[in-house]
Order: C-alpha cells, then sequence, then structure tokens
C-alpha cells in the first residue's frame, strides 16, 4: 500500500500557508516535513496533530492507493 500527501499541499497552498507555518502549528519536526514530502510513513500520532492544526479529516490530507491502482493511472 501506498500513502500520498498530496492532498496536504493542495491543502497548504489553498490555506496560503508554508511547510514551516504546518511545522510550527502542528508542533511537528523538520524531519517529519521531509519524510511527508517524500510519502513515507509517518505516525498517526503525527497525523492526528496535523488534523487538529488544520482543522480537518485524515481523509483531507492522505491517500492510500494499492500498486494495481498506481499502475492504472500511469
Amino acid at each position: 500500500m501506498q500513502v500520498s500527501y498530496k492532498k496536504l499541499w493542495k491543502l497548504l497552498i489553498d490555506r496560503d500557508m508554508r511547510k514551516q507555518d504546518l511545522k510550527e502549528k502542528a508542533g511537528i519536526s523538520k524531519g517529519t516535513i521531509t519524510k511527508l514530502g517524500k510519502n513515507q510513513n509517518v505516525s498517526t500520532e503525527t497525523l492526528a496533530k496535523i488534523c487538529a492544526a488544520l482543522e480537518c479529516n485524515i481523509e483531507d490530507i492522505v491517500e492510500f492507493s494499492t500498486e494495481e491502482q498506481r499502475d492504472n493511472n500511469v
């Protein structure tokens, strides 16, 4: 299963926020921002902090797909 945070980056753009703003508001590290940028796994606690900071739900910031779904989109 592949994780994508494209929705998170779109939400930040829509709210005119920078990654630095998210880092400060959610209380997450620069390393976590880097992991998010590389679509790497982060803890559910981290996702909960981001959702609380942005007042949104997890489905607003994360997408999950299988290899089959990715292959069909190519």
